[in-house]
């Protein structure tokens, strides 16, 4: 006898409709599954056979064939093993075919019929939602995370046994209630709050430049200054996430396979050690996995100790920084993961970690310095919108009596007012923050008064700025006047966007 049930799949984080068809019939007793499975999906006919004698159902010894369709594409993991059993028990008539009729089933087993989470259930449920699916038969956790999509019905269940007598009639399973997104439920605890921070005036009014517009940005100074401290405080203060921000950044991470909870409410913030490989933070491996950039997406990318990663790994990040997302083709499969990310670096300006500071002596001499910041290419400087210099704090600011330092909460009400006026200004275009205006909407977004244009000019002559470094301290002019409330860009927003680029003059000559 024939059975089909109705499952997904995926690649990348692009669901796609398939069917397990189970045919039963009198032969030699033997178990083949077809259809380009991996290892693990073969495997499935031992871990389907035990949960099922486990569960109290006979397992029928006859001639077994399994097809996952569509042949052409290649299955992997154990998504497969709750339909493959759901469709042997109706083949062997232990399970009427009709009350398989419209349902989605995805679910792993365990030896004792115990029915475990997988990855990328989100994603999958998204196409199927798409393509008119109503009711979907999910594991616990998945059905959690995918209870924010309208719609579908969800029953969640946790093993084989309670699986078969739901489709019986013998147990009641009640869907999942939808869960509504809530933008209030993000920001309960920042990794860190300014407020903790002392002194560092002038990177303190760089973070919340760079939180308001998007804008990527590198902390230069001293061991200790409290650039990493710095950096972890951004999350914090980045405006809350819309609900369509919320299910891309989850989608992503349930592909990852590192998160099974709801909607992910806080902005991700990603720090790959300086020995991470390029596979690793831009994706890939056998089956193309998301990388670290796309798992920052939405979210800031953290890169402490810049110098230290190897050139290759930097020069990577140059593609997906410009386009907002990232290709990585394999010999499995090729995926197009969204890499939208606010970088962050922090670095010494030397090997010795002193080399610039107003207390501290440097070691290093001219040549080491240079060959350390070397490591450093000048088209990744070029990416880099502003670039801030630190020195340690000094001890007057640590215990002096100077007015408790403002909060996260406070700062990002003001960046929060500058990202609204920018969704004013793009509301009928793609564009959602002034890092990202376009080169030719640039003029027309960013409208300099006479003393502007003026500053301007000097700045490009005595800076020897590039196009794309104009058009990046334009970008960072656009978010000063925002935070400020002016519509037009003026010369002393000019003047502090430029003095970003200043710094790294100061360093890279």
């Amino acid at each position: 006898m024939l059975s089909v049930v109705k499952s997904y799949g995926r690649v990348g984080i692009e669901g796609y409709p398939m069917r397990v068809e189970v045919d039963v019939r009198d032969g030699l007793p033997m178990v083949d599954v077809v259809g380009l499975p991996d290892a693990a999906v073969r495997e499935s006919r031992e871990r389907v056979r035990t949960a099922m004698r486990n569960s109290g159902f006979s397992f029928p010894a006859a001639q077994i064939t399994i097809n996952l369709a569509p042949a052409d594409i290649k299955k992997e993991g154990p998504w497969y093993d709750l339909p493959i059993a759901l469709g042997i028990l109706s083949a062997s008539e232990q399970l009427k075919a009709e009350s398989l009729a419209g349902l989605v089933v995805l679910g792993a087993l365990s030896l004792d019929g115990t029915i475990g989470a997988v990855t990328g259930a989100l994603p999958m449920m998204l196409a199927a939602r798409r393509q008119g699916v109503k009711r979907a038969l999910l594991p616990e956790e998945n059905a959690k995370q995918c209870a924010c999509l309208s719609g579908l019905e969800l029953y969640p269940v946790k093993n084989l046994k309670q699986t078969v007598a739901f489709l019986r009639g013998q147990e009641r399973i009640e869907p999942l209630p939808q869960s509504v997104y809530s933008a209030e439920s993000e920001h309960s605890e920042p990794l860190v709050d300014l407020s903790s921070i002392r002194g560092q005036m002038s990177a303190r009014r760089a973070l919340e430049v760079a939180a308001a517009g998007g804008h990527n940005l590198l902390l230069i100074g001293t061991a200790g200054s409290g650039k990493t401290m710095l950096a972890r405080a951004l999350p914090g203060i980045l405006p809350r996430m819309t609900e369509q921000e919320a299910l891309e950044t989850t989608v992503i991470h349930s592909v990852a396979g590192d998160w099974q909870g709801g909607l992910m409410t806080q902005r991700p913030f990603s720090a790959p050690h300086h020995t991470t490989s390029a596979v690793a933070l831009i994706g890939g491996g056998r089956s193309a996995m998301p990388g670290e950039i796309s798992k920052a997406h939405n979210g800031v990318l953290f890169l402490d100790e810049l110098p230290e990663y190897p050139r290759p790994v930097l020069e990577a990040l140059r593609q997906p920084m410009e386009d907002g997302e990232v290709t990585v083709s394999r010999i499995n499969a090729r995926c197009t993961y969204p890499a939208n990310f606010q970088l962050v670096c922090a670095m010494n300006p030397c090997p010795c970690g002193n080399y610039g500071s107003r207390t501290r002596p440097c070691r290093c001499t001219p040549h080491e310095v240079q060959r350390y910041l070397s490591r450093i290419s000048g088209p990744l400087l070029d990416r880099i919108d502003m670039v801030v210099e630190m020195d340690a704090v000094s001890p007057e600011e640590v215990f002096g009596d100077a007015p408790p330092a403002e909060s996260s909460a406070e700062v990002r009400l003001r960046v929060e007012a500058a990202r609204e006026r920018q969704n004013r200004r793009y509301e009928e275009r793609a564009t959602y923050c002034n890092a990202r205006i376009p080169a030719k909407n640039l003029e027309a977004d960013c409208k300099l008064t006479s003393e502007a244009k003026d500053l301007l000019q000097l700045c490009m002559k005595n800076l020897s700025l590039s196009m794309r470094a104009y058009t990046r301290v334009m970008r960072v002019a656009r978010t000063i006047a925002d935070l400020a409330g002016s519509e037009c860009v003026e010369g002393a927003h000019i003047a502090e966007a430029a003095s970003y680029r200043g710094t790294n003059e100061k360093y890279w000559k």
